[in-house]
């Protein structure tokens, strides 16, 4: 795939470009600030954007308004926030803004190179890639009534995982049931969310909204 990356870190930023293209990616831009970003996604918009989030000329969100705008302006370009920090206000804005490509990780809760190419591969696929843990902290700064109220703990590790972008398949591995036990916690989700009859709309991606919308 065709990546850009953006990280103030010139290490970070070269040790990433090196690992992309010995595992046969091609990083087509290596930037150090945000409006380099925006320019080198225009110059030929990527399958992806890694980006962080505190970035120069501001070294506040700088790098997550610029994701933003990547996403605006070239929704096929995925975006994969890799930062030590969670910046609740655009996170959230740009996980529950988009209806897939787009991942949220934490720098320090990487720990294995897998996990990262892993989550990479989804984003570029459409799908989803977000750290437990910035769930966990965009849900924790909700102000409204939670209509999750409804689910079991059971419901909500299984709309946990999906919100991570894992499929149903792989939410049964990781919590070691059956795959039509998963379906069936599905289903319910969607009863419980009042999503049984959401026509013309993916009723998975709606659930997962109504789960990160802060």
């Amino acid at each position: 795939m065709r990546v850009v990356l953006a990280d103030d870190s010139t290490l970070l930023r070269e040790g990433l470009a090196r690992l992309l293209t010995d595992e046969g990616h091609t990083v087509t831009a290596a930037v150090g600030d945000a409006p380099a970003l925006v320019a080198a996604v225009a110059a030929g918009p990527p399958d992806v954007a890694v980006v962080d989030v505190r970035m120069p000329p501001g070294h506040a969100d700088d790098g997550l308004r610029a994701a933003l705008e990547i996403r605006g302006r070239w929704p096929e370009t995925g975006v994969l926030v890799l930062s030590q920090y969670v910046e609740r206000r655009y996170a959230a804005e740009l996980v529950t803004g988009s209806t897939g490509g787009v991942g949220y990780l934490l720098k320090d809760r990487v720990v294995e190179v897998d996990e990262f190419l892993d989550a990479l591969d989804r984003v570029a696929a459409g799908g989803t890639a977000l750290d437990p843990e910035v769930v966990r902290r965009l849900l924790a700064h909700s102000t409204r009534t939670d209509p999750l109220d409804r689910l079991t703990p059971r419901e909500r590790e299984v709309l946990d995982r999906m919100a991570q972008g894992h499929t149903n398949a792989a939410i049964a591995a990781r919590l070691y049931v059956s795959q039509s036990a998963v379906e069936k916690h599905v289903n319910a989700i969607f009863d419980k969310l009042d999503l049984g009859h959401a026509e013309g709309y993916s009723r998975r991606v709606l659930a997962i909204l109504r789960y990160l919308d802060p």
